[in-house]
């Protein structure tokens, strides 16, 4: 068949998605990775009761398609109620049934260039137009963002506070203050993907009734369940009811869902991650250092790398740390794309970094 009917604007899309997974390199480079540390997952893994409450879940059961239990428990744990609270299959799903709610073809909306990009993907796909401004100082620009929307009379505005993929953040007085200037009828979708990694005051102070902001939270970083796909968004009652128009109703198999609600009530293992990714913030500054490199302060399980040159100069030294194989990724936007981006990590991940940077800097200096 050479006429698959398709619509003008999935048509006119390339097949694509935003990542190149490190499953796609190893393939291509014939090999497994040694470390990998470029998607920001948990290396120290999920709760053990997670894995237990997982492993001892009725696969041929359906999950329940109002994922009540986990709702409960993180309005319980947020102190709100559960018509505030959304699941969905990770933050990447809940951003599309967002944008499908939201945005159709021609509708404005606003990011930081170089920002988490299927955001722009679920955006593309809806027929959006988007508008970007840069980022200040490594770190999103909400007053920009604002003015932005408020130029181009924006359906949604999109900043992640802490930022993926410079680890920087605004403390939430800062962010509190500038939601003075969301222009009324523009909704804020607030991605706080690494809010749990980020110090006490980066979460801003905002009613769960507010309608103008829904927030992104995830399983997927201190949680270490980003296989299981657990995302939820936090807003209005009614902007979380109209979720249930275009969701997948059954998307959030039964395993996850067992696995989120054992992880959240083991809080005493997200606090020995939280140490685990401090320990290691420290220790990726110091290999950094060592090569002569400074980073970019970051509240996240990540920490960006100055390479101290352009984005050729930090792609070679990527490049460099794939072939010795180090999975590693690095911002798409210049003049971040000067960085490349590292995963926290155990003992031995660090120890394969520490081992493969200096060599891939000497390759990407021309030997």
């Amino acid at each position: 068949m050479t006429d698959l009917r398709l619509t003008p604007l999935a048509a006119s899309l390339p097949s694509t998605v935003p990542f190149v997974g490190p499953e796609t390199q190893e393939r291509a480079r014939g090999a497994a990775f040694d470390a990998r540390l470029g998607a920001n997952e948990s290396t120290f893994g999920p709760s053990p009761k997670a894995l237990a409450a997982m492993a001892a879940t009725a696969q041929w059961q359906y999950g329940d398609p109002e994922n009540h239990d986990l709702r409960s428990a993180l309005a319980a744990r947020h102190g709100i109620d559960a018509a505030h609270i959304m699941i969905g299959e990770g933050i990447d799903g809940l951003l599309g049934y967002l944008v499908r709610l939201f945005v159709s073809e021609g509708d404005p909306v606003v990011t930081s260039d170089g920002a988490y990009p299927t955001f722009n993907y679920h955006v593309a796909g809806y027929g959006g137009v988007l508008h970007k401004v840069p980022y200040r100082d490594d770190h999103e620009d909400p007053a920009a963002l604002f003015a932005k929307a408020a130029e181009v009379n924006a359906k949604l505005v999109y900043l992640a506070n802490p930022d993926n993929p410079m680890g920087t953040w605004h403390d939430g007085a800062t962010l509190h203050a500038a939601l003075d200037a969301l222009p009324e009828g523009t909704i804020l979708v607030l991605d706080e993907a690494y809010v749990d990694c980020a110090p006490d005051g980066t979460a801003p102070e905002i009613a769960p009734d507010d309608p103008s902001v829904i927030r992104m939270r995830t399983f997927s970083k201190v949680y270490g369940m980003a296989g299981a796909r657990v995302g939820y968004a936090i807003g209005a009652a009614p902007l979380i009811d109209a979720f249930n128009k275009v969701r997948n109703h059954f998307g959030m198999n039964r395993s996850a869902q067992a696995g989120a609600l054992a992880a959240l009530a083991d809080q005493a293992h997200v606090e020995d991650v939280l140490a685990k990714i401090t320990a290691s913030r420290a220790q990726i500054t110091e290999i950094a250092a060592q090569s002569g490199l400074t980073t970019v302060p970051s509240a996240t399980n990540f920490v960006a790398i100055d390479c101290g040159k352009d984005g050729a100069f930090a792609k070679a030294v990527l490049d460099g740390l794939i072939a010795r194989g180090i999975f590693v990724r690095m911002p798409f936007a210049a003049p971040q794309n000067r960085c490349i981006r590292v995963s926290c990590g155990g003992p031995r991940e660090m120890a394969a970094f520490a081992a493969a940077l200096p060599s891939a800097l000497r390759d990407a200096n021309g030997g």
